[in-house]
């Protein structure tokens, strides 16, 4: 329900830099409406909305492309995080590497996704996971076979009287 609140005043009053005359007038305040995230079950929203995350196994997509997977030990109005037992999860196709990574701050401008995994889920992952010198090794060839990519269609574009700005360089083809 709304929290109403009676202020009760007589006189001059300046609302939003103008001067306005209450003889005897009592205004009534009310919350602004809440975001439809917010129910009775889960008061919370915005950064606070994250403590019921704490001590849960959290995935982090960050902005630079890395998979962290740990535990949530701390959150902050920033929404900057605390993992522990983290690990950094690589994909290259059907196939994975953990790396550990142990406590982890993690600012919280550069997280794109955090969700909760599903321990159940986690256990049934149709992926296949390989040594950390081999996914390592995977991700360097994944890697140079982009920019590879990357250059020739440069050199095509060139060809045809275009030049390729650094913005087309960050897209995938």
């Amino acid at each position: 329900l709304p929290i109403l609140i009676c202020v009760h005043f007589a006189g001059p009053v300046v609302i939003a830099g103008k001067i306005v005359h209450f003889p005897t007038a009592a205004l009534k305040w009310r919350r602004p409406p809440l975001p439809h995230s917010v129910t009775m079950d889960n008061p919370l929203f915005g950064t606070a909305h994250m403590l019921y995350e704490v001590d849960k196994k959290l995935m982090v997509l960050l902005h630079d492309g890395r998979t962290l997977i740990g535990y949530l030990r701390s959150v902050d109005q920033f929404a900057n995080l605390v993992l522990h037992r983290t690990i950094e999860r690589i994909h290259v196709g059907n196939e994975y590497g953990d790396i550990q990574r142990g406590v982890v701050i993690i600012r919280g401008e550069n997280v794109v996704l955090l969700g909760e995994i599903d321990r159940e889920k986690e256990s049934n992952l149709p992926l296949r996971e390989i040594s950390v010198d081999d996914i390592l090794d995977a991700q360097r060839r994944e890697q140079e076979a982009r920019q590879e990519k990357h250059r020739l269609v440069a050199k095509a574009l060139k060809e045809r009287g275009l030049n390729m700005n650094s913005e087309m360089a960050q897209d995938e083809f």
